[in-house]
């Protein structure tokens, strides 16, 4: 149920003309009618994994599995 409540598109292949509306379709057909569906699909989903990883990389407990030429 959470999952089907936090559904979120990120990536280039998003930006698609209508896959939200698509993915919200084909996702209401596969879901129970007592769960509630929430798919969100923000304007600068096209960069939300590289933002992500940005903010990722840059945590202090993630440094120490840098790979780094040197």
């Amino acid at each position: 149920k959470d999952l089907y409540g936090n559904i979120v598109l990120s990536g280039g292949s998003t930006m698609f003309p209508g896959i939200a509306d698509r993915m919200s379709k084909e996702n209401l057909c596969c879901a129970l009618c007592c769960m509630r569906l929430r798919l969100l699909h923000p304007p600068e989903r096209k960069y939300s994994v590289w933002i992500g990883g940005s903010i990722f990389a840059s945590l202090s407990t993630f440094q120490q599995m840098w790979i780094s030429k040197g």
